[in-house]
This record gives C-alpha cells, sequence and structure tokens, in this order.
C-alpha cells in the first residue's frame, strides 16, 4: 500500500506539493462532503498564518460547496479554539489547516469531528481509502453550497479565560510572550495583558511568510534574550497553531515539556482541581515524570505518542490533565485540545502564588539520562524498511535486554515527517549513552 497520508496530528507537507495542492484538497473536500457532511452539510475552516493558508482553504471550500455542503470561514484563529468552538457551530465536522512549529513552506491538514476531537484512526483510515479510490464526482446544479464568513477570535476565549482566573490575576508579573507570528499574534499579548500583566511582546505581526521563523515554541533564543535584559519573571513561547507551549525561566533556561505537566500536576492537585487522581503523558516522556507524579499520590498513564492519544487516555482513566514532552499541554476542562495560552496561564497563576522565582520552583523533578536523536531520511519509505530489518529486530532485542526494564528504549516514525525518533533512558547517563550508540551503528548500517 501507498504511504499514509494523515499521521498522528493530520498530513503535512510543502504547500504546492503533493498532497498539499488545490488539485488534490478539492478532491479531499468533495470526498468529505460526500461521505462525512451528511447530516448538517456544513463544516468549518480554520487556518494559522502562513501565506498558503487561503489557497488551500478556498480549493477545500470549492470541493466541499460544489457537494452542497456550506463551508463557514473562522478565518486564522489558534486550533485549540477551532476544536472548542466546533461543537457549538452545527457542523459535522471542523478542518484546522496548519502545518504547526514547521516553515511557512509547510502546511497540513487537521480534521476534526463534530464534537471536536481529532479524527480517529477508524475515520483517518476510512477518509485514506475514498481518496485512493477512483475519482469520480457527482455534481447537481441543484445542489451548491456557499462559503460563509464566520468571525472568531479573542472574545470566544473568555469564557474559558474568566473561569482560569480573575482581572488583574496576573498583576506585578512582567511576562515575555512570542506568538511565533502564528495564530495566538493578536490573542495572546491581549488576553496577558487583560489578565494585568506587563507584558513585552514578541513575534506578534505575522507576514504569511514569518509564522516560526527564528521565534515560538522552536527557536526560543529571543525569547531568553529578551527575558534576561528585562527582568522578565518568565517568558512563554507558542507554535504556529497555538497547541504548544515552552517556557523559559527569569535567567532564559528553556524549561522541558515533561516539566510543565508535572508542575501542572502539583498546581491542581493542590487546588483540588485534578480529576480522576490521574495524569496521562506518552510513552515519550522522561521516566523521571511518571515517577515524580506516582510520588503526589497520582496515577501515571502513558499513552501512545500523539496528542489524541493522551485524550484518549485522559477520559478512559477520568483525567482532564494530560501533556506531551514535546509542549501539548492538554487541560480538559478549559478546552478539548492541547492549548498553550491556558496552560501558560494556569502556570502563571502558581508562579505569582509561590512567590518564587521561576528557578526556584524549576526543575520540578530530576529526570533520567536521555539520549534522543532525530534521524531524518529522504524518505518513509526508507525509515519503513528500517523497521522491518531483520538486524535491526535483534538490536532492538538486545538493548532492551541490556535495559532489562530499569531503563526505556523508544523506536517510532515520525507521524509526519521521514524522520525516526530513538530515544533510550537509564539511570545511568554511560549506559545510556552505550545502548544508544549500539542502535545507532545497527540503524546506520541498515539504512
Amino acid at each position: 500500500m501507498a504511504d499514509k497520508l494523515f499521521g498522528t496530528d493530520g498530513m503535512r507537507g510543502i504547500a504546492n506539493q503533493y498532497p498539499l495542492t488545490i488539485d488534490f484538497c478539492m478532491k479531499l473536500g468533495n470526498v468529505l462532503g460526500r461521505h462525512f457532511c451528511t447530516d448538517k452539510q456544513r463544516i468549518a475552516i480554520a487556518r494559522d498564518t502562513r501565506i498558503s493558508g487561503t489557497m488551500l482553504c478556498n480549493a477545500l471550500a470549492a470541493g466541499l460547496t460544489a457537494q452542497g455542503v456550506d463551508v463557514l470561514d473562522l478565518g486564522i484563529i489558534p486550533t485549540p479554539l477551532c476544536t472548542t468552538l466546533t461543537p457549538q457551530l452545527e457542523v459535522d465536522m471542523s478542518i484546522m489547516i496548519t502545518a504547526s512549529h514547521n516553515p511557512y513552506r509547510d502546511n497540513g491538514i487537521k480534521l476534526i469531528n463534530a464534537e471536536g476531537d481529532k479524527f480517529s484512526d477508524v475515520d483517518t483510515a476510512k477518509v485514506e481509502e475514498l481518496i485512493r479510490a477512483p475519482y469520480n464526482p457527482q455534481y447537481s446544479e441543484q445542489k451548491i453550497g456557499q462559503v460563509i464568513a464566520c468571525e472568531c477570535g479573542i472574545d470566544d476565549y473568555f469564557d474559558a479565560v474568566n473561569s482560569l482566573a480573575g482581572d488583574d490575576a496576573l498583576h506585578g508579573m512582567k511576562i515575555a510572550l512570542d506568538s511565533a507570528n502564528g495564530a495566538f499574534s493578536e490573542i495572546l499579548p491581549y488576553v496577558f495583558k487583560y489578565l494585568g500583566a506587563d507584558v513585552i511582546s514578541l513575534s506578534d505581526a505575522p507576514d504569511g511568510y514569518n509564522i516560526n521563523e527564528n521565534c515560538g515554541s522552536q527557536h526560543t533564543e529571543n525569547l531568553a534574550k529578551t527575558v534576561t535584559e528585562n527582568g522578565c519573571m518568565l517568558g512563554v513561547a507558542v507554535d504556529g497553531d497555538g497547541d504548544r507551549i515552552i517556557i523559559c525561566d527569569e535567567n532564559g533556561k528553556r524549561l522541558n515539556g515533561d516539566q510543565i505537566i508535572a508542575y501542572l500536576a502539583k498546581y491542581l492537585k493542590e487546588h483540588n482541581l485534578l480529576k480522576g487522581n490521574a495524569v496521562v503523558s506518552t510513552l515519550y516522556s522522561n521516566m523521571g515524570l511518571g515517577k515524580y507524579i506516582r510520588s503526589l499520590g497520582l496515577e501515571h498513564y502513558a499513552s501512545a505518542v500523539g496528542e489524541r492519544y493522551v485524550i484518549e487516555k485522559m477520559r478512559e482513566v477520568g483525567s482532564n490533565l494530560g501533556g506531551e514532552e514535546s509542549g501539548h499541554m492538554v487541560l480538559s476542562d478549559y478546552s478539548r485540545t492541547g492549548d498553550a495560552m491556558l496552560a501558560a496561564i494556569v502556570v502563571c497563576l502558581g508562579i505569582k502564588e509561590s512567590g518564587k522565582k521561576v528557578s526556584e520552583i524549576f526543575p520540578v523533578f530530576q529526570p533520567f539520562p536521555t539520549e534522543a536523536h532525530n534521524l531524518r531520511f529522504e524518505n518513509k519509505e526508507i525509515i519503513g524498511k528500517i523497521l522491518e530489518n531483520t538486524e535491526v529486530k535483534k538490536c532492538i532485542d538486545e538493548v532492551n535486554a541490556n535495559l532489562n526494564g530499569h531503563g526505556s528504549l523508544i523506536i517510532r516514525k515520525s507521524g509526519t515527517e521521514p524522520v525516526l525518533r530513538l530515544k533510550i533512558e537509564d539511570e545511568n547517563a554511560e549506559f545510556a549513552a552505550a545502548q544508544a550508540k549500539i542502535m545507532l551503528d545497527c540503524i546506520n548500517k541498515c539504512a
């Protein structure tokens, strides 16, 4: 079978190259209109700030309206706002056009069901099957949809913001905010100012090309410099579509996503806000996180990698907190998916309440030594062959035997890029490095 189009968090690629072309998007819109928008015959589409967003939106809308489906154009809004609004819009589903933390030339498509959840594996497989089937569109001159502008923005966030914090809740805090020239560029600084913070706003002037460019969650150098030069209490960076958060302390030191999960767990437990006595992260989180969560008297669950799987596990165990090491933080009482801004507000509330410097709070736990490698290849087919190679499988078994339960090995392909991710942890740093070398030598030999 051909390589999958959709990964763990939607489809991603280079705009104007297959599959992110207008021809493909028209076909996708046609398929979604015929098979997934059959009840209300309405769909919502949102996008981030990259230049290709309007082009792809229009192509999807063309395919959808040709099937008689009305399209609500939500404009530029963060992914978490799109997912949270979806159940209120009386639509069959929503689409978020974004490549998250990637540069402007990339783009992507996230499919969201009527309840505001990312498409399940079953639904995604169905879309893949329909897309690959012979293209035989059926049109009716009596059945044509229309595109309806539906402005969304700051006001749609205030129920969640006000349920978290009151007026001037962050008064006295000086905070640097990096909006990644993305979908949060207007909302993030406005909300923090509304809450009384003294804000230095960075990367909040998107031009279609500068999204995530030397800014945002993946590039925090300027944020760190701004924090230290201006005496800020902390810095907050989001990614282009606003579902990922990175924080740096008053010294400009970047905090790991697992540390933020640990802090949120501690804060919610202390304020009797944590549900299910449980916290969810992924198998990719550091083993030290689980050890710390359990030290709080809480249950720790590890899902498969991907925000969608975190949310599924949260619902299964009744938790309202989950996240990923990469910076996705899900506070399900306030948002249906990872929401960088709401997570940042909770962290800031806790820091202000503590009266401590961020560096006096973090790190919350001591992580296990880690060897992490992202190995990029020409295409995903090469990665598939590596993972099926007999020698690689033997090597994986050998390293797992060496770790013997006191450490962990994770080897997985990225859901969106031709990247093989290798991560080995052990309480002994030298031992972890030695096991990583065994794996790397084998992969390079078999590639």
